[in-house]
């Protein structure tokens, strides 16, 4: 008996595989149970070395850090995630994935599952939202947390930004969402990750983001790296730069001046995952799984 697969998903999952075939060789698609679902998890890096979880922006899918992967993947188990309910091959099971405290409880599960006591973690857009919420939660679980270009944790979107994003909330379509893509980019974004966020817009059931307040910077116990996009039309890069200043006093805040919200974490690659290495890297000591590297 042969399997209908819907045109929405079938042009998705043409788009994602092509995303996922930039991953550098000896990449992993792991599966990870958790009482919310199974996780999908893209891994690459050696084993004994210190994790990197990355949490994507919405429809974008963990196969958008590719070139994180390879930049990272010598001196770090670099694992990406597919956000479940979103785009990607999660799958949503058992408890809904509803509020903060959903948050936390799949989190944990997914780094039980992956068997990682504690983690670097590292989040665009609103994956930032979830990373920096998590983190404020399980401090215990969160070695160095990056946030790169935060929607949401520091200030809000552009009026302008949602004016633009209304057609493709309001008629979904791949052409309304390459439009609001070009337009941010400026025609810059990453044409493999475009089509992604495009199909994926378009798959049925996708659940809604969660509604989380603006996370309590105070309880943060972590070092913290906030990287912002100088040309974000999402929101005023001066002002999300200024508040996480001013809410960060320990923290780094940097501006990407040439990044967009959009284009990240593909576009502008080197610099960006330049930023990241030497955070994660400051103190730290490889010897104790370089055999392995």
């Amino acid at each position: 008996m042969s399997t209908i697969v819907s045109r929405p998903l079938q042009d998705f999952r043409t788009a994602y595989d092509a995303l996922l075939a930039r991953w550098p060789a000896g990449t992993a698609e792991l599966d990870v149970p958790t009482p919310y679902g199974t996780t999908r998890v893209h891994a690459h890096g050696p084993a004994g070395a210190p994790p990197l979880v990355l949490l994507p922006g919405g429809g974008a899918t963990g196969a958008v850090w590719a070139a994180t992967a390879a930049a990272l993947g010598g001196r770090h188990r670099v694992l990406a995630v597919d956000l479940p309910g979103d785009a990607g091959d999660s799958t949503r099971g058992g408890r809904p994935l509803r509020t903060g405290d959903d948050l936390a409880g799949w989190l944990d599960a997914l780094l039980d599952g992956l068997g990682a006591d504690r983690t670097d973690l590292c989040g665009h857009s609103y994956g930032a939202l979830l990373a920096f919420e998590y983190a404020v939660r399980a401090p215990q679980r969160v070695d160095r947390l990056v946030l790169l270009d935060p929607t949401r944790c520091f200030a809000g979107f552009r009026p302008g930004y949602l004016l633009h994003a209304l057609p493709l909330l309001l008629r979904p379509s791949r052409a309304n969402a390459l439009a609001l893509l070009a337009r941010e980019t400026a025609g810059t974004a990453d044409p493999d990750c475009a089509e992604v966020y495009a199909h994926g817009a378009l798959l049925p059931d996708l659940a809604r983001p969660l509604r989380l307040r603006r996370p309590d910077a105070t309880a943060l116990r972590s070092p913290m790296l906030v990287l912002v996009a100088g040309r974000s039309g999402a929101h005023d890069a001066r002002k999300v730069t200024a508040a996480a200043r001013r809410a960060l006093p320990d923290g780094e805040v940097a501006v990407l001046e040439g990044a967009t919200h959009h284009g990240l974490p593909a576009v502008g690659a080197d610099g960006l995952n330049a930023r990241l290495a030497a955070f994660l890297g400051r103190g730290r000591d490889q010897a104790a799984f370089g055999a392995s590297l």
